[in-house]
């Protein structure tokens, strides 16, 4: 099916998302943020004392470029490349820059070719597991495994003007704060707990951003699958 149903957690009503309206350092860059779960987008609506609302759209993906980051095609480093192409990053050792340029020349996918993009949210608990593997101590599998038991969810991230225009409002819901604010530092708490317990568990096996850059791998790589 070409038709989805997306949600966006904000603390306005936006009936007309504006295309190059957002910060050119989200994610993936700007673009209009959504989920498919109106649950999370009730979480990421709320701060503490104020509702949210989960505006609610339908879209129309045929004809639109979709690039899925969570397919089988791509690998978490993919992911890591976008992330460092647009958020800005605090980095103090001589590694970390290393290792920052390294993933970006050698894995970062042509992602600003498409309409969509879908993909992993990060926020700053993410965004530490990106830090913590830049200096070598948290290797590809913990990165993964990490990225997977945090469930913040996947986002589905809206582009191009082409998207923009197949994007139509359906309505709003109201998330109540009391309710998903909670919910939403409970899923923060549980995604900082399982980047601990990797961490905590080592990986004396596992592929390393400084074998990365000592073996020259690159995406295709087997010792990354």
């Amino acid at each position: 099916m070409s038709k989805r149903i997306l949600f966006h957690g904000s603390s306005d009503i936006i009936e007309k998302p504006v295309y190059g309206g957002s910060k050119d350092n989200n994610d993936y860059g700007n673009g209009f943020y959504c989920t498919e779960s109106i649950e999370l987008a009730k979480e990421w609506a709320c701060n503490e004392g104020v509702n949210g609302y989960a505006n609610c759209y339908e879209i129309d993906t045929k004809g639109l470029n979709i690039l899925n980051l969570s397919s089988d095609e791509y690998s978490v480093l993919n992911w890591i490349a976008i992330l460092l192409d647009n958020r800005i990053v605090r980095l103090s050792m001589p590694m970390e820059e290393q290792g920052k340029a390294y993933i970006v020349n050698n894995f970062l996918p042509d992602y600003k070719k498409y309409d969509v993009i879908i993909g992993y949210r990060a926020d700053d608990s993410y965004f530490s597991y990106a830090r913590s593997f830049l200096s070598n101590t948290m290797s590809v599998r913990q990165l993964e495994s990490a990225m997977k038991l945090g469930k913040l969810g996947e986002q589905f991230v809206i582009k191009s003007q082409k998207a923009y225009k197949a994007l139509k409002f359906t309505g709003q819901v109201v998330a109540d704060n009391e309710i998903y604010y909670r919910l939403k530092k409970a899923r923060e708490v549980e995604a900082r707990a399982a980047f601990i317990k990797e961490l905590e568990a080592g990986d004396i096996d596992g592929v390393f951003i400084r074998d990365i850059m000592k073996e020259r791998m690159k995406a295709d790589d087997k010792r990354l699958q």
